[in-house]
């Protein structure tokens, strides 16, 4: 009896018959199986049999026969190695028509590695390849047995290396026509991609076949899939290549500016570029920029005379050397150490020194020099221009620039081999022939925009280097697609805008991270001492009479808290001063963010005051008080006070108060080392109390807490983060 697990609800269905619905064992063997389902057909010859998934062109094997699933619909169909052999004598058939369509089923089945296999084994893939060096056929056939010749070569079953000269020859040949079909041409683009990939041998015989000026040619026309399959074979051959033959290849495709024409007929084209293509561009991006890493690995050498004179270039540029010929060695050293300093060279007496560590090396002297010979303007301005401030606060440009280059380098992935699976690129790499040095000039001159913006002295030097770092990486994260655009975008995102970003990625990051949940809080009317300090509502004011006996409030109109929770430690650090300020109230943890908080005190005499003061429950002597302080101030509990005198000033508390129907419900969430903690108090609506209101956060519109009487105040919830 086969245990539940290894039984498998499947259908099987066939032309012209009912679909069977069975119980598929699985450890039954697969031909049993089979057999089964050719009995119920009254099939013979279940050997001539085979399972397929249900449209889609994969036999069912042991080896794959658990990724049958319940409720999966299969579809008996012919044997691979009888399929093969029908295919087989179909191709040799006299018959055009048949030769035709045997070659496009081919094309399709040899997807599986199972049919490859049985058609390998008649020696199918070299009668493909006959058909090729005759070229004798149609071009429809010609565009399926190419394909299907790629489909068996996929499977890795034959090696590349085994084909012949003639047939490398004629697929190339097929290439560089540009009377060939476009369908043979894209399937020829990949069959030479493959050989490519495969051995150096066959990389010499494609490069030597294939002219370069033919690929470039492919990647100007209108169709993407001969722009994608020409650019994946000239990106095979670039990596394929040594280091002489990828030098030369480099020298030919700017001489006939193949970027211009990526960036125009590919990139600017109003279709989409797919993610083939992306996948290429980024390897063409990253193969080329890796050609600066022999420079950002090599350190300075004093002893060369070409460095020394571009040091020394870069001194020339921003001061004045008519008179240095007059001056003698001594006093000619000390003006270079002096004016070394002032470009920003940390060692002014040998600056060489600075060049030491790689990366960057050499390459920030390539920038450096670079900037200050192609924008002598701008160049000479920044060196003078910090030259002129005081020593704590010039940007230097030596340690700037050096460090900049190698921010760049980082951003732009110099070193770095490209991923099999990469396929983010730069567009503007494509419209500038010297990325590298273009956008250090625009960098350095941002980098002295955010030193002043940030007012920042030698101290704060690592923290302008990480300001400018996030400015060009979410900048170059737009994909500008010009270096006007991104020099653009990169200067409108200035320090305050960066400063706003971060701390909008941090509150939505804590939001998402910890959300505060606020819980529901009842609040039943209860009994009230009639002496409370009690404010007017509406413009009324409240009429005496209302007290019993002992001294409570049968109205309800004040609230406490029914639960008799404690407060967290947290009050008493804050009581004293909340208790005297507008808008004080109850304070009560909350759970926020998961966090469960500690409560300790019983709250049944603590009161939800109304008016922003602390309330006292009614006490021995409460009565002579009260009088005491009626005879003073009339207004205290309520009581209409006289109006004032000859030469009297009004009592403060005399003054009318604007009515105010509604409390306002405060939410201020602390974040503490052990969680999130909560503060909740009722005010008076005015928005004040112990936190600062600049900082408070509206949440949310609106919420409604239902009172005794039924009636409904709105409640507003803030929230203020402090860090």
């Amino acid at each position: 009896m086969p245990q539940q697990k290894d039984i498998v609800r499947i259908a099987i269905q066939m032309p012209g018959a009912l679909p069977q619905l069975i119980q598929l064992d699985q450890k039954k063997p697969l031909s049993a199986v089979i057999k089964e389902v050719c009995d119920g057909w009254n099939l013979p010859g279940p050997d001539n049999y085979a399972l397929q998934y249900d449209g889609v062109q994969m036999y069912i094997t042991e080896s794959n026969r658990l990724d049958i699933k319940n409720g999966c619909i299969l579809r008996l169909t012919k044997a691979p190695g009888r399929c093969a052999d029908d295919l087989h004598r179909g191709i040799q058939s006299s018959d055009g028509g048949v030769r035709c369509d045997s070659l496009k089923e081919l094309a399709s089945v040899s997807r599986d590695v199972t049919f490859a296999q049985e058609f390998i084994n008649l020696d199918g893939h070299n009668l493909l390849v006959k058909i090729v060096e005759e070229s004798r056929e149609s071009n429809q056939i010609m565009t399926h047995t190419l394909t299907g010749f790629t489909e068996l070569m996929d499977h890795g079953i034959v090696s590349w290396e085994n084909l012949s000269a003639i047939f490398i020859k004629k697929i190339a040949g097929f290439v560089n026509s540009s009377s060939t079909d476009v369908s043979m041409q894209q399937v020829s683009l990949d069959i030479l991609e493959n050989m490519v990939l495969s051995s150096r041998q066959l990389f010499l015989q494609v490069k030597q076949e294939v002219t370069m000026e033919r690929l470039v040619a492919h990647l100007q026309v209108a169709n993407q899939q001969i722009q994608t399959k020409a650019m994946a074979l000239l990106m095979a051959l670039l990596q394929t290549a040594e280091d002489a033959d990828r030098q030369e290849m480099f020298a030919f495709l700017n001489k006939k500016n193949v970027r211009q024409y990526i960036y125009k007929d590919i990139i600017l084209s109003s279709s989409p570029v797919q993610d083939e293509m992306a996948h290429h561009l980024y390897v063409l991006q990253s193969v080329t920029l890796n050609h600066l890493e022999t420079r950002m690995r090599t350190p300075l050498d004093c002893y060369s005379q070409e460095q020394r004179d571009a040091l020394h270039g870069l001194r020339q540029a921003a001061f004045e050397t008519d008179s240095e010929n007059s001056l003698s060695h001594e006093r000619r050293r000390s003006l270079c150490a002096k004016e070394f300093k002032k470009l920003g060279f940390s060692n002014n007496s040998n600056p060489g020194q600075d060049l030491v560590r790689t990366p960057p090396g050499l390459l920030a002297l390539d920038t450096m020099f670079y900037f200050a010979t192609r924008y002598p303007d701008a160049y000479s301005r920044f060196v003078l221009e910090n030259s002129s401030r005081e020593d704590k606060h010039e940007c230097p440009f030596a340690r700037s620039s050096i460090q900049l280059t190698l921010i760049l380098c980082e951003i732009l992935r110099i070193g770095d081999p490209p991923s099999e699976t990469g396929s983010s690129f730069h567009p503007i790499f494509f419209s500038q022939d010297r990325l590298l040095e273009e956008l250090f000039c625009v960098c350095i001159q941002l980098l002295n925009k955010t030193w002043k913006e940030m007012r920042a002295t030698q101290e704060d030097f690592d923290k302008v280097m990480q300001v400018v770092k996030e400015q060009i990486t979410r900048t170059l994260a737009s994909k500008p697609t010009s270096l006007e655009l991104f020099k653009n975008k990169v200067n409108a995102l200035n320090y305050s805008e960066i400063l706003k970003l971060r701390q909008t990625e941090r509150l939505h990051q804590e939001e998402t991270l910890a959300p505060p949940v606020l819980q529901t809080v009842v609040l039943p009317p209860v009994a009230q001492p009639q002496d409370a300090a009690l404010r007017r509502r509406g413009g009324r004011r409240r009429e005496p009479g209302h007290r019993d006996a002992a001294g409570q409030d049968p109205s309800g109109r004040y609230q406490r808290f029914a639960d008799r929770e404690g407060l967290s430690s947290h009050e008493g650090e804050q009581g004293q001063a909340d208790q005297g300020s507008p808008g004080f109230g109850l304070q009560h943890h909350l759970r926020c963010g998961g966090v469960q908080p500690e409560l300790h005190r019983p709250l049944q005499d603590r009161l939800l005051p109304v008016d922003g003061r602390t309330e006292r429950p009614a006490g021995p002597g409460h009565e002579q008080r009260v009088d005491a302080q009626r005879a003073g101030d009339p207004a205290v509990h309520g009581d209409q006070a006289p109006p004032p005198g000859p030469g009297e000033r009004p009592h403060p508390r005399r003054r009318p108060r604007r009515a105010q129907t509604a409390q306002q419900l405060q939410l201020l969430l602390r974040l503490q080392p052990d969680g999130a903690v909560g503060q909740l108090w009722a005010g008076s609506g005015s928005g004040r109390g112990p936190a600062r209101p600049s900082r408070l956060l509206f949440l949310s519109d609106r919420f409604q807490l239902f009172t005794e009487g039924g009636s409904v105040e709105p409640i507003q919830i803030f929230l203020q983060n402090q860090f």
